[in-house]
Formats: structure tokens, sequence, C-alpha cells
């Protein structure tokens, strides 16, 4: 058994050990009641915290900025010609979009066919404004609608400090720095050898490091899902809010197993599914982790590895899709908003639901890097729908709606966040097949 397949096993293993884990201390049969108990069942809780948060997630995330930045360098100068640096950015981000609208879709189809939001009426109505209160940072951005986030995009893209950004994560001014930086130093020619050279050698470093921390990632896969599981524990399939989860989960799986694929399968003449074994371990980190960024290293590393994807094309792909290509994120805001909607009673017209088709896809690319993103674009497109139906004269979604599926985020995150990886990989290919035609 080679290092690859014993690796995934033992994920596969510290993922149903840590859900089943999760539900044993998040089960009132066996919660403690003694005070010795429940101080011991918080330290359990606060380990495994330790273990998956700041242990797994914090080498992961160490290695992110310095990733990003010689991969994409090393992607830019390895093109040579810029001509085709621009056909491969514009294929990109057409490729970003159009999946992400098709995953809207999608979910706008299954969340109006299921409608999950009608079982919830009645408890809807009594639901208490203060259920759901945006903090400041949700608030003074949502409140700038589609306009803000496209500032704070702009802002993130073109940083004053590309030292503070890299201190502070922002991806999007790495990765925009590291274009600017790429092509200068392809064109001042021999001189930009050594440079060349040494970010090659950077990177090759980096992924070595991504092995070794692969090697701990059962232990931090099992941490993560059993923290997340015993809060919020299993049960919540079998609630009132488990028909709006199914319509979530349906939707994603619908864009994650057949129609990614079938664009795969389209535009590579290659079996989707095998790349999608190959891809295995980065999904499944993506699962444990709920961060596409978190999960950057290890794609990188499936992609170029098992995937076969060359490393230019990954190198410039893969950090620009981590950032703005949320397929699974944009699919969950579109059913979770018409969801919050019939759960108030509010038939939306099919106007409307374009509406949120449009600002569900663009408010989960320019609120990506924002803190609280989750919150931040479902706050754009309630007010986006609602500022359509007060237009109209009939009644609004109420923010504290919010506070109807809060509760099942983080498990519903983890799930999107597998998409928005799978996506990535995809989308990968897909270039760097388009790219050896020419």
């Amino acid at each position: 058994m080679n290092g690859r397949w014993l690796l995934t096993i033992l994920i596969v293993v510290a993922l149903v050990a840590g859900a089943v884990t999760g539900q044993l201390l998040h089960d009132p049969e066996f919660n403690p009641v003694d005070v010795n108990c429940v101080h011991k069942h918080i330290q359990v809780l606060q380990t495994f915290d330790f273990i998956g948060t700041t242990v797994f997630m914090g080498l992961l995330k160490m290695l992110i900025i310095p990733l990003i930045a010689s991969s994409i360098i090393v992607g830019v100068t390895s093109v040579g010609d810029f001509s085709k640096l621009g056909r491969m950015g514009i294929r990109t981000i057409v490729y970003y979009f159009a999946t992400m609208v098709i995953a809207v879709v999608i979910g706008l189809i299954v969340v109006t066919a299921m409608k999950p939001g009608a079982e919830m009426t009645a408890a809807a109505q009594s639901l208490p404004d203060t259920m759901y209160q945006p903090d400041e940072n949700v608030a003074s951005t949502a409140s700038g609608g589609l306009a803000g986030v496209t500032r704070n995009l702009v802002s993130q893209i073109i940083p004053t400090n590309i030292v503070a950004a890299m201190a502070e994560g922002q991806v999007l001014g790495v990765i925009s720095f590291s274009i600017f930086f790429g092509v200068v130093v392809t064109l001042i020619g021999d001189k930009g050898t050594v440079i060349v050279a040494f970010f090659n050698a950077v990177f090759e470093v980096l992924m070595k490091m991504v092995h070794t921390i692969m090697w701990i990632a059962p232990l931090g896969v099992f941490a993560l899902l059993a923290w997340s599981i015993a809060r919020i524990g299993l049960g919540v399939f079998t609630s009132a809010i488990g028909k709006y989860m199914i319509a979530v989960v349906s939707g994603l799986l619908i864009h994650g197993l057949l129609v990614l694929p079938l664009v795969l399968l389209v535009f590579c003449k290659t079996n989707p599914y095998s790349f999608m074994s190959k891809m295995r371990q980065a999904l499944m980190t993506a699962l444990a982790t709920d961060s596409s960024s978190a999960t950057l290293p290890v794609t990188m590393d499936c992609a170029t590895g098992a995937g076969q994807v060359s490393k230019k094309v990954a190198g410039f792909v893969l950090p620009l899709g981590s950032t703005i290509n949320m397929d699974g994120t944009a699919l969950y805001e579109a059913v979770a908003v018409v969801f919050m909607a019939q759960a108030f009673g509010i038939e939306l017209t099919m106007a409307q639901l374009a509406i949120v088709a449009v600002t569900a896809t663009l408010a989960a690319v320019g609120a990506a890097s924002i803190p609280s993103a989750g919150l931040v674009t479902m706050v754009i497109v309630v007010d986006a729908v609602n500022s359509n139906l007060a237009l109209s004269g009939q009644p609004i979604i109420p923010l504290a709606a919010i506070g109807l599926i809060i509760g099942v985020d983080r498990l519903l995150d983890m799930l999107r966040t597998t998409v928005n990886v799978w996506g990535d990989a995809v989308g990968a290919k897909i270039i760097d097949s388009l790219d050896t035609d020419q």
C-alpha cells in the first residue's frame, strides 16, 4: 500500500471516529452532571479545539501566504508568452463565474421545488428580532450593498502595504502583487534568473513541508470534526430544519457529483471520478477544516501530484480559486435566502429569484476575504431582495430570520467548502488541458 492510500484510509477513519465521538459528547445521555465531570468535558472539547484549530489548521495556514506568493511567481515566470497568461486568466475567470451561476440556479430549482421553509412558517412568525444581530463589521460592510463589497474587493486587490497585507492574510493583495512581480521579473531577462530559481526552490520546500504536515492530518481531522459535532450534534437532521439542510446538500451533490464532473468530461475527455479520487485528500481536508484557503496547500499538492496538473497552471488557478471561486457558497446563499422567504410566507417572483441569483454570485466573490464572510453575503442578498419586495409593496424578510439557520451553518459550511475546493480542482484541470492544447 502506497503512502497516499494509507493516509487516505487514516483520514476516512478519523472522519468517522470524529463524528461518533462528537455525537457521544453532544448526546444528553452522555452529558456529565457532576461538576467535576463537566469540567473534564469542557477540557476535552478545549483539547480537540487546540489540536484541530491551533496545531493542524495553524500549520496549514502558516504556509498559505508564502505558498501563494511563490506558486504564482513560479507560474507567471514559467508562462513566457504573456498573451498566454492573459488567455489563462480570462479562461479562469469565465470558468469561475459560469460554474457559480450554474450552482446558484441549481440551488434555486431545488429549494423552490422542495419548499422547506413552508414547514417553518409558524415558528418563524414568532422569531424574536434579537435572534440574530450582525456585528459591527458585518453591518458596516453589508450596508454598502454590492457597491460596498466592490470597494472592499478593490482595496484588497491593491493594498497600500504589501507586507501588512501578507501579515494580515489578505490573499487577494498577495495574488495581485505576485502576478505583477512575476511579470516584471520575466521582463528584466537574464537578471531575473536568480530570482526565478530562488522562488522555484522556495515552492519545492513548501510542498515538502505540506507532505510532512499531512501525516498529522488524521489527528487534526478527528479533533476538528469531534469538536464541531459535539457543539451542534447530528440530531439537527431530524428537526424541522432537516428539510432545509437536505435542500442545501442535494444542491451541492448535484453540482459536485454531476455538473462539475460533466464539465470536466466535456473539456478534458477524462474520467472525472478518477480525478476526484486523486483529489481525495484535499476534499477530505476541506470537509474537516471548512476553509478553502487552509486547504490550499493540500489542494496544490494533490493537483500537481496525482492530479497531473502542471505547476504553472496550478500555481495561478488554485490560489485565485481559493479566494474567489465559491460554487458551494453561492448555492448555499441562494437556498438560504429563498428558505427564509418561504418561512415567512413570502412568494418570490422570477424577477426576485433572478436578483437572488445575481447577488448571491457577486457577493460570494466580493466578500470572500471579509471577516464573517458568510454572514456578510447573507445580509447583502437579503437586503437586495428586500429592496425589490418593498418596491412591490410585499412584506420583507426580517434580518432575524438568519437566526433560523445559523445553528447548522458550521455543518453546511464543511460541505459547501468541499464543493468550493472541488470546483477549484476541476478548473485547474480544465485550464491545464486547454493550455496544453495551444
